[in-house]
């Protein structure tokens, strides 16, 4: 909530200080729909990046339908890196220079509706928002000895991994947010944003994963 209270302030004072250099634009009430691609920092388990793309369309006044899709590079929750080290230490009672990497990316996509907030005398233009959707998640665990990948060959050294350090799954999304768009130049448009994402979890419930979202998109309007 913190992270979008500070989005929505820096947007407001982003679009006054833009309203004070650019003359007002004309009404742009033809433009029905709009793509936008977005750069975010994702927290949650780890600190990582998300980047991604959105199409919306004005079903009515203020009221858009969207789809969102991106991918959100590490959620690994501690217990992964904690696996991976069990695996690593058995490995270095018969290899030297052992070491791995613990990545968990998530793919999502989601659908939902966006309400725009009338403000007046102003070109920006706050809103929030909510979806729903699904994400894949992927447990990417990688192994190496001596600088070398051996994590398709672990089953020669002794080592079969669980489901605990391989494989995917798919479960549910829920995205709630909101931000602040400016009309930067013509049909171009500029915003910050805020997203927080639940993911159902693959076993127990103490395994949902919480991933918040905070950055900028570029977007046209047609």
């Amino acid at each position: 909530m913190r992270v979008l209270v500070m989005v929505l302030t820096i947007g407001t004072v982003f679009g006054r200080v833009a309203d004070a250099q650019t003359s007002p634009a004309p009404p742009t009430v033809e433009n029905k729909g709009y793509v936008e691609a977005f750069a975010q920092s994702a927290f949650g388990n780890v600190t990582s990046q998300a980047y991604g793309g959105e199409v919306g369309y004005t079903v009515r006044k203020n009221l858009q339908v969207f789809v969102e899709f991106g991918q959100v590079k590490n959620v690994a929750p501690p217990e992964l890196g904690a696996a991976a080290t069990l695996i690593a230490g058995f490995l270095s009672q018969t290899q030297s220079n052992v070491s791995y990497t613990v990545k968990e990316p998530v793919t999502f996509v989601a659908g939902g509706v966006k309400y725009v907030i009338p403000v007046t005398a102003s070109r920006l233009q706050p809103y929030v928002m909510g979806g729903v959707g699904f994400a894949k998640v992927t447990k990417d665990v990688t192994f190496t000895v001596g600088g070398t990948d051996v994590t398709s060959q672990l089953t020669t050294l002794g080592v079969q991994l669980g489901s605990d350090l391989s494989g995917e799954f798919n479960k549910p999304m829920v995205t709630l947010g909101g931000g602040v768009d400016w009309p930067f130049w013509r049909q171009i448009v500029v915003g910050l944003q805020f997203r927080f994402s639940h993911i159902g979890a693959e076993d127990d419930a103490t395994s949902a994963l919480n991933i918040g979202r905070a950055g900028a998109s570029v977007g046209i309007r047609f």
